[in-house]
Parts: C-alpha cells; structure tokens; sequence
C-alpha cells in the first residue's frame, strides 16, 4: 500500500498523538526547533503541516 502526501502527513500526526498524547504540542515544536537548528527548511515545512493536522485532531477529539 503506497500512501500519498497528505496520508503520510495525516499518519504522522496520528503516530504523535497515540505516542505523545497531550505532550503532542511539545513534541512537535522540539522537532521544528531541532530542524531549526539544523537548516532544514523542508522539514520544518513539513513539522508544521502536521502541526496543523494535530490541531485538526485535538479539535476532534474536544468535541467528541
């Protein structure tokens, strides 16, 4: 099974909150720090899009 993007983006969110669970946020912005520190633009690109998709789910699951 060959995921695309935004899939693979969405699994990732999904591996953060089953293993990070509320430290989510946290977790997260020690990644964007660390690829920060390193240069990677594209990687904090991507840290950030699944940022997005967390919130998507913390949302989700306040309302439920």
């Amino acid at each position: 099974m060959v995921l695309n993007r935004d899939q693979q983006l969405w699994a990732v969110a999904l591996w953060v909150e089953k293993n990070h669970g509320e430290e989510g946020t946290a977790y997260i912005a020690q990644q964007i720090q660390r690829l920060s520190n390193e240069g990677d633009e594209a990687g904090i690109a991507t840290w950030k899009t699944v940022a997005e998709r967390f919130d998507q789910l913390s949302c989700q699951s306040s309302t439920n």
